[in-house]
């Protein structure tokens, strides 16, 4: 990652979760990371709705120059990163997997602006919506309204997970041929 914001939201997220996949909503305090705020936003995992915003931050919405709230982040995107961009939310809700990514958008006075997209799951309960947090924040100073969105880089940040030790045995079942039976 990039973007202090991203490293300081992302280790706040890890220590949340602890030894979890991802934490709980209730467990990110919003008073804790203040300072974040103004970039972060969560996301309802509807896809037929393009992922819309449940929440964003201040300075995310100046960015487009609108309230965010209900809108689709899908069609932040330009077309051709849209579905790439789609897929990689739904892997984050789905695997528990965080993302980070580079990101490119056009200023209205036609510049290329460079930010860091941060997306980091929620964990999720029956019968409660699924939902992810994320974090748009630009790499360098940008106070121009963006649009068309564009995708440049992307990886899934696998959190550690304990490994656990496989017994391993082998059976003779015939001559010549042997079964290696691993156990949990």
């Amino acid at each position: 990652m990039k973007h202090p914001s991203s490293r300081a939201f992302f280790a706040y997220w890890d220590i949340q979760r602890g030894d979890a996949r991802a934490p709980e909503r209730s467990d990110i305090e919003p008073s804790a990371i203040r300072e974040l705020l103004g970039d972060i936003f969560v996301l309802s995992a509807n896809e037929d709705c393009g992922y819309p915003f449940r929440v964003a931050g201040t300075r995310l919405c100046a960015m487009f120059s609108r309230d965010l709230k209900d809108a689709s982040f899908s069609e932040l995107f330009s077309t051709e990163s849209r579905h790439e961009m789609e897929e990689i939310v739904a892997n984050v809700t789905a695997d528990m997997l965080p993302a980070v990514a580079g990101v490119t958008a056009t200023s209205e006075r036609g510049m290329t602006a460079h930010l860091e997209l941060l997306l980091l799951p929620f964990k999720g309960h029956a019968h409660e919506p699924i939902s992810l947090t994320g974090l748009l924040a630009p790499i360098d100073e940008c106070h121009d309204v963006l649009s068309g969105l564009a995708l440049t880089s992307w990886r899934y940040l696998h959190p550690p997970e304990k490994i656990i030790p496989r017994v391993v045995r082998k059976l003779a079942l015939a001559r010549g041929f042997m079964v290696y039976e691993g156990l949990r």
